[in-house]
């Protein structure tokens, strides 16, 4: 018996939805691995700062429901808006299913056809992103998933796509799927907001090829109490683009995890993300990205402030293969504390067998600059007021990363709410 199998978790006892070939054939091939590295536990080396028992356990810890008549992010937007109820589809609050250069179809549907493009991704890059860490809620995912979109843009989209999670019962348990597909010269922009349920696991699975370009933004907040574990795995093709942000203020535990292969040359990708905790926060991004072509480059930039006890965590790793020479991968993390009583903890990585590279990591953790905080509160700004200006300036960093300045001034607002609400 191997290692690994020696010290698996819990192995769960499915059933895989029924399906055509191709939907079948990859979720036994994500319940076979499962069953082989079980579900994970705080014994995982990329599981010790997080404790997944939440994530794992048969049934979902209830959430209460957050009410706010603000309006959702990006409700300003003009999109295809796409509607989940506690994780299910609601055609009847979604927009029409139509889009210029861009083919959607429900997964469920499209799960039913022996024959469909959807086999070369879903379940595909899944499966490359097991290795050379194992990650068996995204195996969970794609063996059980019935819930969610299969995605085909063959040309530059008129308009993004827009999911929006509502969460309406206290013991919803959702499991979405999403494939998406971009042909070469395509281009398309993926909004997602909401906390979805009482728990998700969502996973979201991307193959960017040629000369095509992809955005993708997320908020994911509101509901306090919620419990969310995500993964977006995508294969970058030749001069190819893929660039996902996500702001997240709410959450009793969120895990967002990001694995990114580059296969083709000329690529860049990038993976930020934002994050304001209070009290009962834990949160945790875990980025792995995979360098396998030249002149590639790579960013991931995370801000997170952390108040009352809140926790956050960064796993980062960059991979830089032999024959990836001339990578350029960047990394930052940085946590601001507002207390004594918060916590940052950061695990950069750089692995490279290459020796024509430039890849640096840094990660910082400290309190607010007390000569900033001064300089504004001497000039009669009330020292809340001050406190929130530098919070905002330091978050802002990261949603700079984010092209569509529209977007970004809308995820400005909902950290702006944010704060208004926790002074009361």
């Amino acid at each position: 018996m191997s290692a690994k199998l020696k010290n698996k978790g819990v192995v769960p006892s499915i059933t895989v939805p029924d399906g055509g070939k191709w939907a079948s054939e990859a979720r036994q091939t994500a319940a076979a691995l499962l069953a082989e590295t079980g579900l994970p536990h705080r014994r995982d080396e990329y599981w010790k700062y997080t404790d997944p028992t939440t994530l794992t356990a048969p049934e979902a810890t209830p959430a209460a429901i957050f009410e706010s008549d603000e309006p959702l992010p990006f409700d300003g937007v003009d999109a295809v808006k796409i509607v989940f109820v506690d994780g299910v589809f609601d055609a009847a609050q979604s927009d029409a299913l139509e889009l210029d250069g861009v083919e959607i179809e429900t997964l469920s549907d499209a799960a039913q056809k022996d024959i469909h493009w959807a086999g070369s991704v879903y379940g595909v890059l899944e499966g490359r992103g097991q290795y050379p860490v194992s990650r068996p809620l995204a195996s969970y995912n794609t063996a059980m998933a019935e819930q969610g979109f299969v995605i085909r843009a063959t040309g530059k989209a008129a308009k993004p796509i827009s999911f929006i999670y509502l969460h309406e019962s206290e013991t919803s348990d959702a499991v979405i799927h999403h494939t998406i597909k971009l042909d070469e010269g395509a281009d398309l922009t993926v909004l997602e907001n909401g906390p979805a349920a009482a728990r998700i696991n969502a996973v979201m699975e991307v193959e960017v090829a040629d000369t095509a370009a992809f955005h993708h933004v997320r908020a994911q907040g509101r509901d306090h109490e919620r419990r969310t574990a995500t993964h977006i795995f995508a294969r970058l093709g030749t001069e190819s683009s893929f660039k996902s942000f996500t702001l997240t203020v709410n959450g009793i535990l969120t895990r967002n995890d990001a694995i990114i292969e580059f296969t083709g040359d000329n690529a860049n990708a990038t993976v930020a993300g934002a994050c304001a905790g209070d009290g009962a926060f834990h949160h945790d991004d875990t980025v792995f990205i995979t360098h396998d072509a030249v002149n590639c480059e790579s960013r991931q930039v995370f801000k997170k402030v952390l108040r009352n006890g809140a926790v956050g965590v960064f796993q980062g790793k960059i991979l830089v293969k032999a024959d990836a020479q001339k990578t350029d991968g960047y990394q930052i993390s940085q946590g601001l504390l507002l207390d004594e009583n918060s916590t940052f903890q950061a695990k950069p990585e750089l692995e490279i067998y290459a020796d024509d590279v430039a890849c640096s990591h840094g990660s910082t953790v400290g309190a607010i600059d007390d000569t900033a905080l001064f300089y504004l509160t001497s000039r009669g700004i009330p020292h809340k007021e001050a406190q929130d200006m530098l919070t905002l300036a330091f978050l802002g960093e990261a949603i700079d990363e984010v092209e569509d300045e529209a977007l970004a001034d809308d995820l400005r607002a909902l950290l702006e709410g944010w704060m208004a609400r926790r002074h009361g």
